[in-house]
C-alpha cells in the first residue's frame, strides 16, 4: 500500500472484536514511519495479533501538547504518522485535538481512517432517537460538578450519550435519577463488540434497580443513552392518550396510529404525529399528507 508522505492518518481501531479491523487500517498501519498511540502497551497487543511492527511512541492526555512540535517536525520531514487510540475513533474523549489542530496549521494533510466508535455502535442499537442526538464524553468525576453537568442538559430534546467508567456507574446513574427522574427513557451498553456484550432498556429507575442487584452489570466498558426531554407538543400529550398511541404503534402504521388517538382523544392529529415520529426515533420533519411510509416489516 502507498501511503503518502507527511500525512497524518486518523486510524480507528476495534472497541472489543478484533475482526472489525479494516484492512485498510491494518495498510496503514502496516506502512507508516511511526505509530502515535495512546497507550504502547494497548496498541502493541493489537500490532501484535496483526503481525505490524512499525514502531510506537506514546502520545497521550500529559504529553500531547508537548510532543507536537516533535511530530510535526517529522511529518514535515515526510515522514507518515498514524494516530491510534486504545479502543476506537481517536479525539472522541480520546487524545489528539491538539496533534489534528497543529497539523492543519501546518499545512499538513490529515487523512481519516474511519472504523469502529463506541457512540455510534451503542446508538445504532439502543433503539432511542437518532436524528438529533448530543455526545457529551466523560463526565466529571467529582459529584458536585457531575450534577450540574446534568441538570444543564436536563431540558435538551436530543438523545444524550455519555461514556463512563465502571467504579462510578452506579453514582452516575443515581444522580442521573435525581436529575432527570425515574421514568426518563435510556439505555446501559456494555462491553459492546464483546463476549458479555449487554444492553440494558427501560427507564432510568428500572435500569438502575437492574445494575444496583446485578454486579456483572458492573463492569467493563460502559455508553448510557438518555431520552431526549419531551418536546412542547410531546407534553401535550397526556399519560393515558401517550399508552394509547404506543399500542397502536404496535399494530399500525405511523400515520393511522396517529389519525386513530386523533380520533379517540381528541387531540390534534399533528401533535399525536409528531409524538409518535419520536417514539419509533424517527424525525418529525415530514407532514401527513408527504407520509409515505411502509408497512411494517417492509
Amino acid at each position: 500500500m502507498f501511503l503518502e508522505k507527511g500525512a497524518l492518518y486518523i486510524v480507528a481501531t476495534p472497541i472489543g472484536n478484533l475482526a472489525d479491523m479494516s484492512q485498510r487500517a491494518i495498510d496503514v498501519l502496516s506502512h507508516a514511519t511511526l505509530i502515535a498511540a495512546e497507550d504502547t502497551r494497548r496498541t502493541g497487543q493489537l500490532l501484535k495479533h496483526f503481525n505490524i511492527n512499525t514502531a510506537c511512541l506514546a502520545v497521550h492526555e500529559h504529553n500531547e501538547r508537548d510532543i507536537c512540535e516533535r511530530l510535526i517536525g517529522r511529518l514535515m520531514n515526510d515522514e507518515s504518522i498514524a494516530l491510534v487510540s486504545d479502543a476506537g475513533t481517536p479525539l472522541l474523549s480520546d487524545p489528539g485535538f491538539h496533534l489534528v489542530r497543529a497539523a492543519q496549521e501546518a499545512g499538513i494533510r490529515v487523512i481519516p481512517i474511519p472504523g469502529p466508535s463506541a457512540l455510534v455502535t451503542a446508538l445504532s442499537a439502543a433503539g432511542l432517537p437518532t436524528d438529533h442526538f448530543c455526545f457529551e464524553g466523560f463526565l466529571s468525576s467529582k459529584a458536585g460538578v457531575r450534577h450540574k453537568q446534568l441538570e444543564s442538559r436536563k431540558t435538551v430534546s436530543e438523545t444524550l450519550i455519555y461514556y463512563e467508567a465502571p467504579h462510578r456507574i452506579l453514582s452516575t446513574l443515581e444522580t442521573m435519577l435525581d436529575v432527570f427522574g425515574a421514568n426518563r427513557p435510556m439505555v446501559l451498553a456494555r462491553e459492546m463488540t464483546k463476549t458479555f456484550e449487554t444492553f440494558l432498556r427501560g427507564t432510568i429507575g428500572e435500569v438502575l434497580q437492574r445494575v444496583r442487584d446485578d454486579s456483572n452489570q458492573q463492569k467493563g466498558e460502559m455508553v448510557i443513552l438518555l431520552h431526549g426531554a419531551p418536546t412542547p407538543d410531546a407534553a401535550e400529550v397526556d399519560p393515558q392518550t401517550e399508552r394509547f398511541l404506543r399500542v397502536l404503534l404496535e399494530e399500525l402504521p405511523v400515520k393511522q396510529a396517529a389519525r386513530l388517538a386523533a380520533r379517540i382523544s381528541g387531540k390534534k392529529k399533528n401533535i399525536l404525529y409528531k409524538r409518535a415520529l419520536e417514539i419509533q426515533g424517527r424525525s418529525g420533519v415530514a407532514g401527513l399528507a408527504g407520509d409515505k411510509e411502509q408497512e411494517p416489516g417492509h
